[in-house]
This record gives structure tokens, sequence and C-alpha cells, in this order.
């Protein structure tokens, strides 16, 4: 201190000062002394500061970087899982798309399915229709006359002709060969088919024995029992008003028996016969 009571500058030199005519020489150096202290007080403070903000710049910038090495290590080890999950369900497919190759079918048209059988794995087995079963002879009739009747009933419905000219067609039969497929002593040919007896009329054959001298077809086809039967009603169809007469009358309109009445007699056994082959209302 000095003896004016004023503190001597620390940054002011030891040495003696000059007078440089516009003041004192010690005034202006302690004036520069001071401005470079100033100049480096400041320069420090920079420093300080610039050196504060790298370092929290740093610090930042080493947080970032593990949080994005963290980020990245839980994206990896979510897409490690996501991986090992895609992996399995694709090797689950794969397996399931061998499986069908082995069991599918060839590139060719395959058949329909069958219908799986639900109480096992085979296939269901196809079970054939029921046949109709012939019915057992009626009206006293034996099986050979019950299977000519049914051969009858049968061409009849096949002709599409209505159930009363199979009655008549039936009883027609029953008095001309009593429903047996009869050949001729007369006309030894006719004994070259299948027949069931033989008969002395002139040369009716066949079970409406029909005559092949009168037109009514080769002797072979009159032994055949459904072209007799065709013979028989395609000339019945041609009778006017046919079904509203009685069964004799028609019958005779065919025959042109000497016997005109005798087929009458028939009609009851014919009709059962006609109903145990067709039951009514088919």
């Amino acid at each position: 201190m000095r003896d004016d009571g004023t503190l001597d500058d620390p940054y002011a030199p030891s040495g003696p000062t000059a007078d440089t005519g516009d003041g004192t020489s010690t005034e202006r150096t302690t004036a520069a002394s001071r401005l470079r202290a100033y100049a480096r007080d400041l320069t420090g403070r920079r420093r300080a500061q610039v050196a504060l903000a790298t370092g929290v710049v740093c610090c930042l910038g080493l947080a970032a970087v593990a949080q994005a090495q963290n980020e990245n290590a839980d994206a990896a080890t979510r897409g490690g899982a996501l991986s090992s999950s895609d992996l399995a369900q694709r090797a689950e497919q794969q397996g399931a798309s061998r499986a069908l190759d082995r069991t599918a079918a060839p590139s060719t048209p395959a058949a329909a399915p069958t219908t799986a059988d639900p109480d096992t794995t085979a296939p269901a087995r196809k079970v054939a229709p029921a046949r109709p079963t012939d019915p057992a002879p009626v009206a006293g009739l034996d099986d050979d006359q019950m299977e000519n009747a049914e051969a009858i009933v049968r061409t009849g419905r096949d002709m599409g002709v209505p159930r009363r000219g199979l009655v008549i067609a039936v009883a027609t039969a029953m008095q001309e060969s009593n429903l047996y497929n009869v050949a001729s002593g007369v006309l030894p040919e006719s004994q070259d088919y299948p027949h069931q007896g033989v008969g002395w009329d002139h040369d009716s054959v066949g079970l409406f024995q029909q005559r092949s001298s009168s037109g009514w077809g080769p002797v072979g086809r009159l032994m055949d029992p459904e072209f007799a039967t065709r013979q028989f009603l395609t000339a019945l169809e041609q009778v006017p008003g046919w079904e509203r007469m009685r069964l004799t009358d028609a019958a005779q309109a065919v025959q042109v028996s000497a016997y005109p009445e005798h087929y009458q007699q028939h009609e009851w056994r014919a009709t059962r016969v006609v109903d145990a082959i067709v039951p009514a209302g088919r």
C-alpha cells in the first residue's frame, strides 16, 4: 500500500517509470497490465467453458452410443426370437407339405372321392342296391308258370301297356298254353328252341300258341316269351275299345278261338298274378 492509501497494482512493473507527456508512465503501465490480465482471465474462462462443453458433449455421445448399442442388442434379440419362431413355423409347414406330397393325388384327373366310413379309416364299402325279389308263385302256379307270367308283365310294362292289358295277356296265356312255353309236335323245328312241353294243335307254338303260318312271325322268334308277348299286345292295342271290353271279348278279338268264352274263367287268377308281380299303385 502506498502512503496515500492506494493499493499497489499487483500487475504493475516494479521499476521506475518514465513520463511520456500524456500522463504518468506508471498509470499507463498499470492500465495495460490490467487489460492483459483481463484478457488472460477471459481466455481462461472461455477455455474452461469450451472444455466443459466438450466434456458434456462427449458424455452425451457416449450415452447415446451405449443406448444405441443396447437398442441394437434388444432388436437383435427380438429378431433372433422372431426368426426362431419363423423357422419353426416354416419347418412345420414344410413337414406338412412333404406329408401332402406323399399322399397327393397324381396330376391326372382323379375319381370322385368316396365317402369315408366314420368308424374306420378305410373307405366305406359301396353297397349294391338290392335287386327286386321274384314273387313266390300264386294262384296255383309253379315256378315255371310264374316265371313266364313275369316275362309277360315285364314286357307289357316296357311297352307302356295299361294294367288291364297285362291281365288280359296273362289270362290268354293261361287258356292257350297253361302258361308254359310249348313247342309243336307237328312242327319239329320248334323243338330246337328252349321249351317246356310239346303240343299238337297244328303248328301253334309258344305261350300264346301263335302260328307262323298265320303271319305271327318266325318259329324261332315265337318260341321267345318276350317276342310272343309283344306280338299279342301289339294286336290287342289295335282292337278299338279293348280296354272297355270284357276280358274274354278282348282276348277273342286277337286270338279268334273256337272257344271264345273260355278266357273269362282265368280273369281272377290273372289279376292276382299281376298284383303279385306289380303291386297296386306301381
